[in-house]
This record gives structure tokens, sequence and C-alpha cells, in this order.
């Protein structure tokens, strides 16, 4: 444990590096006239960095697979991840490393195995039996690509068929391929002249294995009989196919086409379908085919014991169906259900009380995987509900455009939210329970609540149970019902700044303990709210309208020109035909009939229904100032201890005191610094044509922007200044897969960057404003873009009753402090190096008659008190951590003495600084634009964790990550998944027993009994050899340019997942005696298997042996 003596420490600029040198009498007086040590217990030791979870949406999905025993389900993407979903709480995410899209997945039914095709032509298995699934084994094919996988129930040989038509046979224990191939020339009739197309289906006749049925695309259909290697039926017919199943005696199956038909054919009339089925077409009279149906993309054929067939199927609507849904049709018997859904169906299956494909399949569900979506039917109730989907993927329900994390949360928030989000509930969901229930939980080693609050597009905000690595929604509150909506596209072009979503979430600012919420939107709008448990009705709704202007007075220029605000796209104004504006107070109204003093918005004037929960406290808007609209909020802060709410802009800060519903401060960022100014502001021209400053949330826009100065900061792209990022990223910051694409993105030299200093930190705090102060304070700290901290003095009312009737009086202090670049964060540490949290008055239910209340009145009017150290002496001071893009530096106060600087990033820039608690301490942690993650101990800002984590590939990453307590960060890694990190040691040792476990061992369901007659008359199934057909020593090595094995990382420990079968046993047997050094005794079974496998391995061997006796060598 290092100690760190304040009195040895530089005053100044001077780096830590360097705070070595010899103190003088003068810096210790400055330091405190007593030792002052604070002891630092965090080490390097304590930070590792790991991705913990990823929650939300599989982003972009393109297959899906399900295993019936283990109830896991598996969802592959275009980006080559896999998300395994098993009961609610056991999720897992993994990432094929070539990024490839997954085209298909097979489970090894029961097996704890997966295997996954690629659409670059590799076939990888993945075994499940560990918390962390690992491939154990790639396959890639060099000459053809694979089109096509089936893998029949309890078998290790997996059919792989390929766009040239061809059928190849992966042993699914070594990963090789066997040398026996259905070539596509053998399959088709010998007399027909075309190519039949890609191999679109393989599967095996449910009654006998031995016949494989194989679909072309080109609409032929081979029953293939694998021992005889010939074909047995062809099936041809004009329309191509899409899809095939079989119905489970195995005497018909039903193939889906191109033209929107369904054909059902009898196995052994290969002539003409036995019924052609259009689901979707209007039949026609005179018995005329109907009209042709969009493609059936899909079918199954699922049979139940007690009643008629469920042919289930997607596509196949009429071309006249324009703007119709996507649809699921469910036909059983004489009734089809069609029901429509949200987005566009990439795949579905049914599910059923069996995996044997030989007996009844008894559908009880189906699982249809949505473009955006997954989405479970109940089969067995009327009207088919869908189930309640517990998993939290409605994350993108509209697009994220900011999250915030709150780790060690209030004990009773949670509750308080979930209480009130049960009454949003929808009804007439599914009774029973959720079929996808695989898996087992992991041990929760984590107590503290934590949750995480998402900012929409809509101007919806929701709060989600985010403790110990699950995430659940809690309550979900809709922003925007405050205001009027636009009937028309006239009535919206007048006042709206964006062209599309002007709710849309920009900042979120809340207190847990008091519970207040504060928001700033895209349209220059701040509403706040108090959580209640009652209903309420508003009358009136509260609302404060704030004219918010940029002006500079002319000090050198010499012709006298007043200077015209910014002009910005989308509001019919430019350079040229704007008014000169004086000062707000003397002019609040425009001449020419320009758009002066009204918001973006219009807030509802008639009654507003307020339902338990979050409830309007006040509405806040900016308005234009003579055409020039209201610039975006970049910074906001709400305090509950002093009523206040406070924002800024790039044209400066405003305070409102949202107690008594009054305007406190309306100040230009200029007019903060009084005399103080450091900057020679020059006044703008009006005859350069400039760029339009003020960036929408998607930040970067391609069109406005030269290359080089496409790259910004976060905090700064909307306040027009200029900052580089390494070349090499600069390409990839585009944003391709943002929903939030209005940017009026600014690129504005850095000659005149000082004349839009815009408000980027915020900080509600109890300390010294000034040099010589000798008692703590309220004031508020201001944070700007160009690296300037100023302190306003907060002058409170005494509480009760003359808290609402005196005024709050504000003053700037005169303090200034300066760092590099705009400054992100703010905080205070007392005397023990332990954080300060602001000031905060706890939660009481405000909707309560006041005389029922009066213990709790007088409670909440007493004055709160902010520390943790709250008796402290006149001779104590405090430490203000202050947190730029560039660096952070550490003020003793009240000496305002920098005594600890920290130089962060030279080349990159800082997008997002918090400071947090962790292990007992507080660190400041940083996530910098060239992808590295770092953490610094306080006060003494030693360097203790720096990791290349990821590139900012896209302002989606940079608007939505944050840092919180004990360790945890978060940010959105796609529009529709959140990813969570830990850079915490102690976390990181613990996840392993956190993740929950994918694999059960549960009992193989018994297979059907044939039944006397069946048996003696030989009607049951057929099962096949298949080792005898497909192994070495039948079929001979598979050509080795074909495709090449990759072993996988899945380690030793993979091994155990090997399909089952003799050499899988003997493969598990050999573990077992590695791993735990079993008892001989219990070896005699494994014993008797290897004999017989020797035995059967020398027989075949004799076999080929006098099979290749007399042929010479180039007869092989």
């Amino acid at each position: 444990m290092r100690k760190f003596n304040i009195r040895k420490v530089l005053d100044g600029l001077t780096a830590v590096s360097s705070a070595a040198s010899a103190s003088s009498a003068a810096q210790q007086q400055q330091a405190g006239n007593r030792e002052t040590e604070i002891q630092e217990t965090l080490q390097s030791e304590h930070f590792q960095l790991c991705k913990t979870v990823r929650h939300g949406f599989p982003y972009q999905p393109s297959a899906l697979a399900f295993d019936p025993v283990q109830k896991i389900l598996a969802i592959g993407t275009q980006t080559g991840a896999l998300r395994l979903f098993g009961r609610p709480g056991v999720e897992c995410y993994c990432q094929h490393d070539s990024g490839a899209a997954v085209i298909q997945l097979q489970f090894l039914i029961n097996e704890g195995a997966l295997v996954s095709a690629l659409a670059d032509d590799t076939l990888h298995l993945w075994n499940l039996r560990q918390k962390r699934p690992a491939i154990l084994h790639s396959l890639k094919f060099n000459r053809e690509r694979i089109t096509f996988c089936h893998l029949p129930f309890q078998s290790k040989w997996l059919y792989v068929g390929t766009e040239r038509g061809n059928i190849h046979i992966v042993n699914v224990e070594s990963f090789t391929l066997s040398g026996y191939v259905i070539m596509w020339n053998k399959a088709i009739e010998l007399s027909s002249k075309s190519h039949p197309g890609p191999i679109v289906h393989i599967s095996d006749n449910p009654m006998d294995e031995g016949k494989l049925l194989i679909g072309f695309e080109s609409g032929t259909v081979v029953l293939w009989d694998l021992k005889s290697k010939k074909a047995d039926y062809r099936y041809t017919h004009d329309e191509a196919i899409h899809s095939v199943a079989w119905h489970h005696e195995g005497k018909q199956f039903i193939c889906s086409h191109s033209d929107g038909t369904l054909t059902i054919w009898n196995v052994k009339s290969p002539t003409k379908p036995f019924q052609t089925i259009t689901p979707h077409g209007k039949q026609l009279k005179d018995g005329k085919k109907p009209e042709p149906c969009k493609p059936i993309l899909k079918v199954e054929y699922k049979t139940t014991r007690a009643g008629e067939p469920f042919i289930i199927l997607s596509g196949g609507l009429s071309y006249d169906t324009v703007g119709r849904r996507p649809c699921l049709t469910v036909m059983h018997g004489k009734s089809t259900a069609v029901l429509e859904m949200d987005y566009s169906i990439v795949d579905f299956l049914t599910l059923c009380e069996t995996p044997y494909p030989n007996d009844f399949q008894e559908p009880y569900a189906v699982v249809v995987l949505l473009e955006k979506d997954l989405v479970l039917i109940d089969l067995a109730q009327n009207g088919y509900p869908i189930f309640e989907n517990p998993y939290p993927l409605t994350i993108h329900e509209s697009p994220v455009t900011c999250c915030e994390y709150f780790a060690d949360c209030p004990v009773d928030l949670i509750p308080a939210l979930y209480s009130v989000g049960a009454r949003q509930k929808r009804q007439g969901y599914s009774k029973k329970e959720w079929p996808i229930s695989g898996g087992n939980w992991g041990l929760i080693t984590q107590s503290y609540p934590e949750i995480i609050i998402t900012g929409h597009a809509d101007g919806s905000i929701k709060f989600w149970d985010a403790s110990a690595i699950t995430l659940q929604v809690l309550y979900k509150l809709k922003t925007a019902k405050v205001f009027e909506k636009s009937r028309n596209k006239d009535d919206k072009q007048n006042t709206d700044i964006v062209d599309e979503d002007p709710y849309a979430i920009q900042i979120i600012s809340w207190c847990p303990e008091s519970r207040m919420l504060c928001i700033a939107g895209v349209s220059a709008h701040v509403i706040i709210y108090r959580f209640s448990k009652q209903e309420v009705t508003t009358e009136v709704i509260p609302m404060l309208e704030v004219r918010l202007l940029y002006e500079i007075n002319d000090v050198e220029s010499p012709d006298g020109e007043q200077v015209p605000p910014l002009p910005t796209p989308g509001t019919g104004s430019n350079p040229q035909s704007i008014v000169p504006q004086s000062h707000p107070s003397t002019s609040s109204s425009s001449s020419d009939g320009l758009r002066d003093n009204v918001p973006c918005l219009k807030v509802k004037n008639s009654p507003l229904k307020q339902s338990p929960g979050y409830q309007i406290e006040l509405v806040i808007q900016l308005v234009w100032v003579s055409g020039e609209p209201p610039q975006q909020i970049t910074s906001l802060a709400v305090n509950s201890a002093y009523g206040l709410v406070v924002f800024g802009n790039c044209n400066g800060i405003a305070m409102v005191d949202y107690l008594q519903k009054t305007v406190l401060l309306n100040l230009g960022t200029i007019e903060l610094y009084g005399s103080n100014d450091p900057y020679r502001r020059e006044p703008r021209s009006p005859r350069k044509t400039r760029q339009p400053s003020g960036a929408g949330l998607s930040d970067i826009n391609e069109g406005t922007m030269v290359p080089e100065d496409r790259c910004k900061s976060p905090t700064s792209a909307k306040m027009s200044r200029k900052l580089s990022l390494p070349t090499e990223l600069k390409p990839d910051l585009d944003v391709k897969d943002n929903s939030f694409s209005r940017s009026r993105s600014s690129s504005v030299t850095s000659i005149d960057k000082e004349t839009r200093e815009a408000i980027s930190a915020l900080h509600f705090c109890e300390t010294f404003t000034r040099k010589a102060d000798t008692s703590l304070s309220p004031c508020l700290w201001v944070g700007t873009t160009l690296g300037t901290v100023l302190v306003i003095v907060l002058n409170l009312p005494p509480g009760g009753e003359q808290r609402l009737l005196q005024p709050v009086i504000v003053s700037p202090s005169g303090t200034i402090l300066r760092l590099k670049g705009a400054i992100l964060r703010m905080a205070f540490l007392d005397t023990t190096g332990s954080l300060i949290p602001p000031a905060h008055e706890p939660w009481r239910e405000h909707n309560v008659p006041e005389d029922k209340d009066e213990k709790d009145k007088s409670k909440k009017r007493r004055p709160v008190s902010v520390s943790p150290s709250s008796s402290q002496e006149i001779s104590e001071n405090q430490y203000a951590v202050i947190c730029s893009e560039k660096q952070a530096k550490v003020i003793s106060l009240p000496s305002q003495n920098c005594i600890y600087k920290q130089n962060i990033t030279e080349t990159s820039f800082v997008l997002r600084g918090d400071i947090v608690s962790l292990s007992n301490s507080v660190c400041l942690a940083c996530f910098c634009a060239n992808g590295h993650i770092m953490t610094f101990s306080l006060p003494s800002l030693r360097p203790l964790l720096d990791v290349y984590y990821l590139p900012l590939t896209n302002m989606r990453i940079a608007r939505t990550f944050c840092f919180t307590n004990n360790g945890q960060a978060l940010y959105l890694v796609s529009p529709t998944e959140i990813q969570r990190l830990t850079y915490s040691q102690e976390t990181c040792e613990n996840l392993q027993e956190m993740l929950g476990e994918l694999f059960t061992p549960v009992e193989t369901p018994e297979a059907p009994n044939r039944g006397f007659f069946k048996g003696l008359f030989g009607g049951g199934a057929q099962s096949l050899d298949r080792e005898e057909l497909f192994g070495e020593s039948a079929s001979g090595k598979a050509s080795r340019s074909l495709a090449q094995h990759i072993p996988g990382p899945g380690g030793i420990e993979g091994v155990k997942g090997a399909a089952s079968g003799v050499v899988g046993e003997l493969a598990r047997a050999r573990l077992a005696l590695d791993e735990r050094g079993q008892k001989l005794g219990e070896l005699e079974e494994k014993t008797a298997a290897m004999l017989y496998s020797a035995d059967s391995f020398s027989k075949h061997a004799h076999e080929m042996m006098l099979k290749y006796k007399d042929k010479k060598w180039y007869q092989f």
C-alpha cells in the first residue's frame, strides 16, 4: 500500500512523474498546515478487462436451431455471431473469428454440441458443455460452396449439400470427410440435359435411414438409396423448390415452391404430385389454375395422434396484397390461420414433443425468428396466442440514442420501478410456461443492485434491472406524450429543428436517491420528472420557455457591424437574410417576420392523466431567436436538495428553480467569465459563408465534411471544434447502421472555435468556491469545450415554506481553472480521499396530502448533509477531480492548487471519463477514441490500467459508452445489443461462476414402440449401419484438396462433447482415465467396447485386403 504525502507534491502544471522534486515551505502551507496523508489502496492488480455478457436481440440474424431434448435455442447472425438461449437468465454469446455469415445451425441433439455452417464454406463443431462454448473442429471446403446441411438424430454423419449439387458426408467426431460422395450427375436422370441447381434440401426417410431425399433448386427431388448408391425415385416439377418436409410415416413428403404452391408427393408415385395446394391463391372459376403467389420459403409438416396434421409455412402471399406485412400461415385440417408479423421472417421452427422423426410429432409451439424480433406461437391454444418473451430483446424497439449505467443503487429502487412497470404489461399472452427452458443459472456472487437507463429516438426511456449479469425491463416512460403530435407534414416544418424523431433523448440526468429524473431532448427541450406511486391528472402542464442567445459585443470590427446568428439547414434562412440581433432584453421579437420566441415543440394544453411512475414536474424549452433555431443541449444536471436544474449548449447556460418554476440564470458562455475572459474573441464576419453548427445525435454525416474533418469528439462535434483521430480510423467513422441519420454536423475550423464555446460538463456540489473561503457553500461547477472550469455560487433560502417564497440567488464566483480539451467530468473527494456525492433529498411520496405527512415535510425541508465526513473542520480541505478530453487534474481546495496532473492522451481524445468507486476506493476510468480503456488512482492519478479494447468505429459506441461503480461498464455494440464488460479483477475471477450452464444431463426419451405387427411384418423404421457405408474401410478416403481440417481451440475439455458412438465412448473413457483416475473396475464395459471395435476393424481390414489384392496401383 503506497502512501501519498500531499506536502511533497508540486503545484501547477508539473506531471506526476516529476512530482518527486523538493517542495518549498510555501507549498507546504498551501497543502494545509497539518500533515495530510491519503492512503491509496488501489493497485494495478485490482484491474483486469474482460467482456462479461451481451444482451439484446442478435443483430442481423440469419439462422435458427433448437435442441428438443436440452431445450436450447441457437441463433446465428450475418456477422458470424452465435447466441444461445436457455431458460430466462441463461444466455450465451460466441463469435466465429472469420465474421462470415452463419447460413445454417444443427444441434447434435442432447450431446451438448452444435455444428455451424458459414458463408465462407466452413463447418465448425462447438462444444456447449463448457460455460463459454468453444470450437472443437473446423472444416474448410476449398472447391465447393456449402448450401445445406442435415444431421440425422443420433447419427455422427453429417450430410453436406453444395452449390454444384453434390453431397459430401462429414464424420462429426473427427471432422473428416468420408470417401462416400453423391454426385449430382448420378442422382438425376441420365437423359437430363441441364444441371439441377444447388442442393436446397437433404433428409432421410423417417422410416428408412438408408433412403435419402435430396431436393435440387430447379424442382427435381431424388430419393437416393445409400446402400445401392443409386436413385430409387425421381420427382420432377416445373417450379423451383425452396424447402421439403416429410410426413412422419415416411410415405409422403411436401415441397414448397417459388410460385406460392405446395406439392404433396406419395413416395412411390413419382410421376405427379398427389396434391397441389396454393394456400393464398385466389381460386378461379372454370377450373383454371390459381394465380401465382410469392414464393413459399419454408414448409413444415407435423402430425398429431389425435387429429389432423399441421402444415406451417412462411411466405406464399398473393402478389396483389401490397403493403401486407410478412405472414406465417398455420394450416390445420380445414382451418387456415394467417399470423401477421412486424418484421420479415428469417426462419421458423416447429417445436415438437419428440426428437424422433418417425413418431407422431405432436407440435406445441412455433419459434419465428424475425429480422428484429423473436416470436413464439402457442399451437395448443385457440387463436394461436404468442408467449410473453422473457428475454431482454426489446432494447431496440426504438433506436437507442443514449444510455446511463448505475451500479450500487439504493435497494428499494428496483422493487419500486418494477411495481409501476408491472401495470404497463400487455394482456392476451399464452398461459403456458416459456418452452425454451434448458440450462442452469450461475451462482450470484454480486449482491448490489444495478440499473441501466436507455433513451430512445421516439422519446421513450426504459429502466432495466441489470443486477448480476442479467437484464430485465422494469419500466418504460414515454416523454413524447406531453407534446402535441403534428397532424400533417406542412404543420411539422414550422418549428422543428430535426426532420425526424423530434422527441429523441440526448442526455439523461438521474438522482437514484431522490428518484428525480431529468432528460434533454433533440428539440432543445428539458423535462423534469418526479417519481410517484399515485396516479394524478395534471390540469395544466407547468412550462417555461428560455431564450438562450449567443452574442459577442463588437470589440475589434472596424465597420461596427453586428454579428448575425448562425443559420441551420432546414430552417429556410441564409446568411444574408439574417437581421443583426441586439441583446435579448431590448428586443424579443423580430421586425421582418423571422421566427422568434417560439419553441420547437408544442406542449399539450389539455389535462394530462399521469400513471404511477415518473410524472412531469416541469417542461423547459429553448426558443427560436430571430430566425435562428435553438441549439441542441450539450450538458444537463439536476439536484434534488437544491431544487435546481441546469443545462447548457453552445450559446450559453440556463439554470431553473423547478420548485418555484422560475429561470434563475440565463447567460451566454462569455458572460460567465465576466472581466476574466482569457480569450480574445473576434466577432464573426457575416460575409464569410460558414458551415452550420450543432450536430444531431448521429454526429457524423459524410456530406457536410471535408475528409480530414470527419472525426470529431462527440462532445465537440456538436460544438464546432476540430480534433484528430489516428488516421487509420477515419474511413470507418461512418454511421451505416444508425437510423438516427439527420446530422447537422459542423466542420468549423479551429480559427473560429473560440466563438462557439459550449457548456460540456455541470456538477452541483458543496465546496469552497474561492481561495479565501473557510466554509463550504452550495455551488455549481461549469466545464466548457475550451477546457475552462467556472464556479457559480448558489445562495439558497432556508428550508420549509421559505424555500418556495424567497428567490435563490446565483452569482459567478470569479474562480477559473484551465485544462486542455473539453471538460468531460468533475467530482469531489474529502480529506480521506472518499467521493463526496452531490447533495440530495431522500425520496418521499409527493402526491400524498401535506397534513398527513408533517414529519416527512419537516425532514424534507431540513438542509441535507452532503459529505460522508460532514463534520468537516475549517482546516480540512477537499480535492476537485476534473477530467477533460486530454488530461486530468486534481485541485486542492480552497487553495486551488493543482496538486496532481496526468496527460491522458496526446494523439487521441477521451470519449468518456467517469469517477467511480471500486473495492472501497475511488478511481478515474477513461475510454479513448483510439480504443484504449484506462484507469487512474485518485487523488494521485497514477496509471493503473491501460488496455487496447476496441477502436471507435462508429458514433454509436461513443454515444453510449459508460463506466459505473464496482468495475462495470457497457456500450451499444450494435443497434440492438448492449455489451457489458468489467475492469475489475475480482469480477473477472468470479465470472465463470456467475455464467449460466447451457448443457444439463438429460435422459434421451425412449424411441417409439414399433408394435407387434409392424415388428412381425417389417413395417417399422429401418435402421442403417452408417459406419459400414461411410467409414474409411468401406468408402475410402476423401480427396485431400476438397476440404481442410482445422483443429479448434476447444481444448481437451471439448472431447467430452464428442458425438455418441463407439469412438466417442472410447474417447470419453480415455479422458475419464486421464483426468479423474477412475477405478479399474469401471473399465470392463469400455474394454468390451474396444475389443468389439478392434474386431470389426480387423474384419474390415481383411475385406479391404481381399478387395484390392489383385488391383494395380493405377486402378485404385
